[in-house]
């Protein structure tokens, strides 16, 4: 790590040797993470299911949709029902 400059290379590293942190809470690292997804395999998954998550956000803010109501289930099984509050501040 003393060798670069590349904040993107410095972050990789980071999160190989610390982990990921919590979405939704204040860990900063350790595991376990993503209990569906591991960043460094799945990373170009999870960046598509965060631009759906915004899609479907700015079309349905308050999840109130058919869809909706299929992802605060899913929230919920997941044990992050709190998100949907969240989405409302913003």
């Amino acid at each position: 790590m003393r060798d670069t400059e590349d904040g993107f290379r410095i972050a990789e590293e980071d999160l190989r040797l610390r982990g990921e942190g919590e979405v939704l809470g204040s860990r900063q690292s350790g595991t376990p993470g993503f209990r569906l997804a591991v960043i460094e395999l799945h990373g170009d998954l999870l960046a598509i299911a965060r631009d759906d998550a915004q899609l479907i956000h700015a079309r349905d803010p308050e999840l109130e949709s058919e869809r909706g109501a299929a992802l605060r289930a899913l929230l919920y099984l997941f044990s992050r029902d709190e998100a949907v509050k969240l989405l409302r501040a913003g």
